[in-house]
């Protein structure tokens, strides 16, 4: 038994996006920003969301020890 034929991503994706509505397009681009926003976060603070960590350089929020 051979595996069915199976369509190429690009025309999935293609199809799927010219007959979705602009709020799925939109939805798509968000989620997309958030989690590179959240990963570059990653980087700049040495650990993860919620992380203790020794290494933590700074808060995700931006909060900062001031005198």
């Amino acid at each position: 038994m051979t595996a069915p034929d199976s369509l190429p991503l690009h025309a999935l994706a293609e199809d799927n996006l010219a007959s979705a509505s602009p709020d799925l397009l939109r939805a798509m681009v968000k989620t997309f920003a958030d989690a590179l926003m959240s990963a570059e976060a990653d980087a700049l603070c040495n650990a993860e969301y919620g992380q203790v960590s020794e290494e933590r350089v700074n808060h995700r929020n931006g909060y900062r020890p001031r005198e």
